[in-house]
């Protein structure tokens, strides 16, 4: 495991939790995708951008973590959404993922 996963999975409290649908734990799992806001059907906790949360399925079982673009008041906003929507939602767009790959560990 490369230091910087390993370093995502052991070494941050989780600050909340992301549900997502089956389509995007598919994504995730099987793909290797990064996480998109038209995933998530839940936002949980209060967290800030760069925070480690987790990564659960409808049925509230965790299978990733990883490092969040968004904070948790974001999130709520463009969760379920397009990436071209999220100005017009926020009136800027950070980023394109909710949480890159790169930062992001399957459990």
């Amino acid at each position: 495991m490369r230091s910087r996963k390993c370093w995502i999975a052991f070494s941050c409290l989780e600050q909340g939790r992301i549900i997502v649908d089956s389509g995007a734990r598919r994504a995730l799992i099987e793909k290797g995708t990064s996480l998109l806001a038209s995933g998530i059907v839940e936002v949980e906790g209060d967290f800030e951008v760069g925070d480690m949360i987790s990564i659960a399925d409808e049925d509230r079982a965790e299978f990733c973590r990883g490092l969040v673009n968004y904070s948790s008041a974001e999130l709520e906003k463009i969760r379920g959404e397009k990436t071209e929507k999220f100005e017009s939602i926020l009136g800027y767009k950070y980023y394109d993922e909710a949480v890159h790959r790169d930062n992001l560990l399957i459990l």
